[in-house]
């Protein structure tokens, strides 16, 4: 007897394109936002004026570690 077994594509596990890409966009702009709180936010927060310039100066494709098991 044979069987024959019809495969369907099948969706990648994990969020898609757009989704991605929105994360992406949203996380520029919480950079930018970043940049621009003043000193008394940024010490509320508890990182100081150079960590918030270098994490702002990111590019948005340089995500944070643990955003890169759920982006791909």
């Amino acid at each position: 007897m044979t069987y024959l077994t019809i495969s369907t594509p099948r969706r990648v596990k994990g969020k898609a394109i757009g989704t991605r890409l929105l994360d992406l966009l949203s996380l520029g702009r919480q950079r930018r936002a970043l940049a621009q709180l003043d000193d008394r936010a940024l010490e509320d927060i508890g990182i100081t004026r150079s960590e918030a310039c270098a994490e702002a100066a990111r590019p948005i494709w340089d995500a944070p570690d643990s955003w890169c098991k759920h982006l791909y």
